[in-house]
This record gives C-alpha cells, structure tokens and sequence, in this order.
C-alpha cells in the first residue's frame, strides 16, 4: 500500500470554552471569601469597576451636607438667654491655662515615645514550643544541655509527644545518648506535665509518678494493662492484679484524668466562623429563601470612564482600545457574579422543596437525594449543580449546613420507601444517646431496632456507620459498674 499526502476538508462540532467561560465556572465554585478576594483584585487591576456601595455613601454624605447649608440659610430663631452665672470660687484663668496646654497646646508633655508599642497592645498565644524553651532557660542547664535540650523541643509535636530517636538527636548534638536521656528527663518535668513523653504509655507514667503514685494500682495498670484498660476488661485487670473491682474502678478514675495529649492545651488553632452563604427562614407555613450579600462589594460600571468613553474624539486609538477592554471585562465579571448568585439561588430553592420535611422535623426526616435530582428539576447540569454545592454553606432553622449535606445516598425501608444515609446515622446516634450505659447495644441489636423505625439495614452496615460517626464498640462504650 503506498503513502501519499494530501488534503481534504472535514465538519466538526467543538465546545470551546472562552475565557470569559472559565471565568465564569471559576467564580460558581468559589466560596464566599474567596469570591472577596476575586472582587477586590479584579476592582485593583480593572479602573472601569466602581463599589457602588461607597457611591451611595457619598451621595448620603452629600446629601447630609446640602441639608445643613440649607438649615443655615432658614432665617435665624431667637436667641434664647440662660440667666446662670459660674460661681465666684472657681480660678478661671488657671483652668483655661491648664486645658490649653494639655489638650489643644503645642508644649504637650506627652510625647509619641509614650505610646505604647502595638506589640504590647496586640494580642498574642504562647505555643508549646516557646513555653517549654522558657522554662529550658530558666532552669539553668550548662550551654551544651540546653542545645540538647532545644533540639528535643523542636522536635516535638503539636500534642507535645517525641518525634524522633534519641540517637538521632545525638547525632545532630555530638552529645552521648546519656546525656540526652539526662536532658529529657529535664524537659519531661516541665509544664505542662506528661509533655515529651514518646508513647502513650510513657506520658501517662509521668503524670502518674509527678502525682506521687509510684508503686500504686495506676502505675501498676499503666506498665502492664493498658491494652486491658483500653478495652474496659476491668474484671480482667482485677484477676491478674490480685484486687478487688472496686479498686481497679477508683484508679481508673485517676487515670481518667490524666491529659493524653499535653500540648493540645498551647494549641494556637483559631476558632474558624462560617458565614452562610444563604439564608433559610420560616415564615408562617412556608419558608422564604434571602442570599447573604453583606460584605460584598456591588458592582457598576464607572459613570466616569463612560462620560470618557462616550467623547471618542477626544482619545487616542491606544486608550479607546484599552478601555473598550476593560468595559467588556468588567461588563462580564458584573454578569457573572450576577449569575452565580441566581444559581445558588434556584439551588437552594429546589433544596428547600425536596427536603422540606427535614426543616420542620429535622435530621431524622432528611430524604434521600443526589445531584440529577436537583439538576432536573431546575434544568442544570450536575456538574454546576456539584459546583455551586461546593463549598457554599445555608442557614436553616435546624442550623447552619453545607449544601452538599442535603445530598445523601438512599438506604431501603420495609415497606419499600427509601430513607436518606443521614438519616440514619441520626438515629443510631439517638439510640446509642439514650441506651444503658451499663449495658449497651451491640451493633445487632442496634439493627434489630431500626427496623422496627422501618428502616432495613444489616449489622455490618450499623458498625460501618458507627464508625464513620467515631462511636466505640458495645464492649468500649459500656461503663463501669
């Protein structure tokens, strides 16, 4: 067969997306403040956007002054004279004296030094690190220890256990690997207490020896049944010590309180605030949807560069280019934000129809429902749908969710309905809540009473959805007697 080249002509449909498209796709999934910080470098490097917000803050603020200037000009109201005179005993002229000087006069005697620094007025969280490396300092090792010593901090973690060997740290110190376990014998008697332990196991042994209870039940229960302890076998731990329940049971208590995690407490991980993106309220028997535009900037066209724009005459080709782009980029980021903003909207909408009964009654009557749902219902596709649930959070009178919460797989009931996933997770939570602590239910039993709730689901499902919620065994969650 012979090769040969030539040309031939062939139709074809594509789906290219422009960059105003992928302008818009960006700005659909973007959360509240990141959508902030689009605006606020789109209106940076973009002249023709203007915050129509602070327009109409100077149109109030002129508004306010062109109602004085026309007060001042209404005639003048008669004068009214108070008949009431200081008293004779005050020294006038010492007091204009001192006012002028300290408070309006060029000779003030404070002075800017006398600030305060911001550092000293800002606040500010000691971390673990710094904690312990104070105390280092203050506890008056010989220089080469405190390097060994600085060395252990700096390797610790955020829950103040040991990451690495004390080999390694000799290597790194040129120091014997006694002399490390002398200087972490120091570090591990520093506030707070059970802090560079390197297991469990070990963190607790401090605690418990710093509390006086060398050769007591807890050390005893500590070295060699913590993995009884672990599993509540209380019975078990009593036989091989020789003692009584009652016993075991008082020194359980002690361990209890002991902190497993000793650096957790200088964490400095901030609280993080949602602000919804929408709001959900219930007015009388139905339920009005409001999008949560606080903080965002309202967008328009600058009436100046229109002014500039509209007078070509007067404009060099170069600038009439530069702004005829700028206007269309502008134009479209007003459009899409716009149309970002009507979509959460018939998406929320379309949410609060098919989930209605989970407003009014809560998480146990969540329904079973997946994207091709709401995407047929308001003639979307999934993949905007995915994107506009992405990240974007409702308030709800049953509290405040992200959108994708209302989205949960669908579990067969005994009369042949189905029953969202969420649901029934809620309702091995209320039924682990409110069992004997005694004695709780095993996973089967668990199964055994949601289908008397109608719902059908095996035990491997209960145990699976146990412990996707983070809730222990039957044997760990029953307490002791």
């Amino acid at each position: 067969m012979a090769l040969e080249l030539k040309q031939s002509l062939s139709l074809s449909q594509q789906l290219i997306m422009t960059p105003q498209l992928q302008q818009a796709i960006k700005l659909l999934q973007l959360s509240r403040l990141e959508l902030l910080e689009t605006i606020t470098q789109e209106m940076e490097a973009n002249p023709l956007l203007d915050d129509q917000t602070f327009e109409e803050a100077e149109d109030q603020k002129e508004a306010e002054e062109e109602k004085e200037e026309a007060e001042e000009g209404a005639p003048d109201l008669p004068e009214v004279t108070v008949e009431e005179r200081p008293g004779d005993d005050i020294d006038w002229e010492n007091y204009i004296s001192e006012y002028n000087n300290n408070a309006w006069g060029e000779t003030s005697s404070f002075e800017e030094s006398d600030r305060p620094s911001f550092e000293n007025i800002t606040s500010s969280k000691t971390n673990l690190y710094t904690h312990l490396l104070w105390q280092l300092n203050m506890s008056g090792v010989e220089d080469e220890r405190r390097e060994v010593g600085t060395h252990i901090i700096g390797n610790l973690d955020e829950d103040g256990y040991l990451e690495t060997s004390l080999e390694e740290i000799a290597r790194q110190t040129g120091q014997p690997v006694e002399v490390v376990e002398e200087v972490l014998e120091v570090v591990q008697n520093f506030d707070p207490v059970g802090v560079a332990a390197r297991d469990t196991r070990e963190c607790l042994l401090i605690q418990a020896r710093f509390h006086n209870l060398v050769g007591t039940i807890v050390e005893k229960i500590i070295l060699d049944h913590l993995k009884d302890l672990e599993n509540r076998r209380y019975d078990q731990i009593a036989k091989k010590l020789g003692v009584k329940l009652e016993e075991v049971l008082s020194a359980l208590s002690v361990i209890q309180g002991f902190e497993p995690k000793p650096g957790r407490i200088h964490n400095q991980d901030d609280t993080i605030y949602i602000s919804p993106d929408i709001y959900v309220f219930k007015v009388g028997d139905d339920y009005e949807i409001a999008l949560n535009e606080d903080g965002l900037p309202k967008l328009r066209i600058s009436s100046y560069y229109k002014d500039v724009l509209s007078n070509k005459a007067s404009l060099p080709e170069s600038a009439k280019i530069y702004i005829q782009e700028k206007l269309k980029s502008a134009a479209w980021l007003i459009k899409s934000i716009h149309q970002r903003q009507r979509t959460i909207y018939r998406v929320t909408e379309s949410i609060v129809r098919f989930q209605r009964e989970f407003l009014d009654h809560g998480i146990t009557a969540l329904r079973p429902l997946v994207l091709r749902d709401v995407a047929e219902d308001i003639n979307m596709h999934e993949s905007t749908i995915s994107r506009v649930t992405t990240n974007k959070y409702v308030y709800t009178p049953q509290g405040v969710f992200e959108l994708k919460f209302f989205f949960n797989s669908a579990i067969n009931s005994l009369e042949g309905d189905a029953v969202a996933s969420e649901s029934v997770k809620e309702h091995i939570r209320n039924i682990i809540k409110h069992e004997n602590k005694k004695k709780p239910y095993s996973d089967q039993e668990i199964a055994n009473m949601l289908k008397k709730l109608n719902i059908d689901v095996a035990r491997r499902t209960v145990a699976k959805y146990r412990e996707t919620m983070g809730i222990l065994t039957s044997r760990k969650r029953r307490k002791p007697y």
